[in-house]
């Protein structure tokens, strides 16, 4: 009885859907613009020949990384934040906002410093070709100050995000990106007097853009009073209690994002070791691929900033409904966009100036990913819209921990190095990960142990299932 009056009510709560479009489109749009650049850049990369796109590539991995802990700390961040907020705790956003800060900022600013001094010894970890080399250490030096503008946005507007303000970020991304484009089109190229820089021109784009959407955001912030904004003491005060929780939460988010990235490079090193004809498709089918994922992951951060505020607020039963809508709208949406997927794939490699051997590589790994969109989109929504709006991140950190290290990384470094087959091969037998992922991630939702309310003293999980 209550499973088929929840399918009834799936569709009915106009609310549900109306915040859901409101908060998930500017998220989604905001990544679509920030993957539509990176597919630009690609692009205008990619017109210099298959050796560029290779050190570009290696040199955002590096960057990838980075950024990928600040994302950890961001999120753990936006879980306190979304929670606060439900409760209208201002202070309390503020003091988790604080230690976000003396985590991300320190941290982007040692990477810069490491990436800066060894740049051939980091590169050299993924390949061996010395012209890839050559022409990615000029970059990476270039963009390594560009990490700490990179901690600020992505820490600001991850609480931004968790409070609701979603246009703010969106707007300051959609004019940095825009200088962005227009800066690397005109020093790649070379425009009049300005001489032709090709990748490390690209750089030069990136870190003038970060920088500016970093002031740009800081500047609109304060101008506009938003209750993130205060007194300097607000951030530096913390109380012993909030900090333990905050490192007990947090702490998983970023070990969860360090086994990640860590996870997807050994994937990139694997694609590299196989030749640099590999890393240009793996690349190109990459940056597509995440071009696809830009609406889940909007629909993600909705559902965190959703489920985050009603914890907080202590409707526990609603959070519960809502996380079982997601399951099942999420797989859903992921057949109509594999199915998209599918129809450009064999349209998106002819936009490149490479071999028609990576072109086919690149059609056949984006058919792959088509196959998988379901099951990615559902495990995209339980780690970052559930798992961590409810403060069960440890949960989601040993899941994807295991399955990626314990099955795809081993299917990798095996039908890649080992058995030498073609990459979309090495590409489909990795998604076993994402299977058992899934499996495990839907049990636990369904349990209702994935609650905690994270700003209460009281840390045990809360059984909502029947609530």
């Amino acid at each position: 009885m209550q499973r088929s009056s929840f399918l009834r009510d799936l569709f009915a709560d106009r609310v549900f859907f109306a915040t859901l479009f409101t908060v998930g489109w500017p998220i989604a749009l905001q990544h679509g613009f920030v993957t539509a650049l990176n597919l630009l850049d690609t692009l205008m990369v990619g017109q210099l020949g298959e050796v560029q796109i290779g050190s570009v590539a290696l040199g955002n991995q590096l960057f990838f990384l980075v950024m990928l802990f600040l994302f950890g700390i961001g999120s753990g961040s936006a879980v306190f934040v979304a929670q606060y907020w439900g409760k209208r705790d201002i202070p309390g956003i503020r003091r988790s906002l604080g230690l976000s800060m003396r985590i991300a900022i320190p941290g982007s600013l040692i990477a810069a410093t490491i990436v800066t001094a060894a740049p051939r010894v980091l590169l050299g970890l993924f390949t061996a070709d010395e012209a890839v080399i050559g022409l990615g250490i000029g970059y990476v030096r270039m963009v390594a100050p560009s990490y700490l503008f990179t901690a600020l946005t992505i820490v600001l507007g991850s609480a931004l995000r968790a409070t609701g303000e979603v246009r703010l970020p969106l707007r300051m991304t959609v004019i940095a990106l825009g200088m962005n484009a227009l800066l690397n089109y005109v020093l790649i190229f070379g425009v009049g007097p300005i001489p032709a820089l090709g990748v490390f021109g690209a750089a030069v784009g990136t870190t003038v853009s970060r920088g500016l959407e970093a002031f740009l955001l800081i500047t609109a912030m304060v101008k506009r009073k938003h209750p993130l904004v205060g007194p300097l003491r607000d951030y530096l005060t913390s109380t012993r209690a909030l900090t333990k929780r905050f490192f007990t939460v947090t702490s998983p988010v970023v070990m969860n994002e360090i086994l990640w990235s860590g996870g997807m490079t050994m994937y990139t090193l694997v694609y590299a070791r196989m030749g640099t004809a590999e890393l240009a498709a793996s690349n190109i089918a990459e940056t597509v691929i995440r071009l696809t994922f830009v609406v889940f992951m909007g629909s993600a951060g909705a559902a965190a900033v959703i489920l985050g505020n009603d914890i907080g607020a202590g409707n526990l039963g609603k959070a519960s409904r809502d996380a079982r809508r997601f399951i099942v709208l999420a797989p859903i949406a992921g057949i109509g966009f594999g199915l998209l997927l599918a129809a450009v794939s064999p349209f998106v490699p002819l936009m490149y100036q490479v071999s028609e051997s990576v072109r086919t590589d690149v059609t056949r790994m984006l058919l792959v990913i088509a196959c998988v969109v379901p099951i990615k989109s559902l495990n995209l929504h339980g780690v970052v819209g559930i798992m961590r709006s409810g403060g069960d991140t440890t949960f989601a950190m040993v899941t994807e921990g295991s399955m990626l290290w314990g099955i795809g990384v081993p299917l990798a470094a095996v039908t890649g190095l080992v058995l030498g087959w073609p990459i979309y091969f090495v590409l489909a037998a990795t998604q076993a990960e994402e299977i058992g992922k899934f499996l495990l991630m839907i049990r636990r939702i369904l349990t209702g142990r994935w609650i905690h309310r994270v700003t209460e003293h009281d840390e045990e999980p809360i059984d909502a299932i029947s609530a």
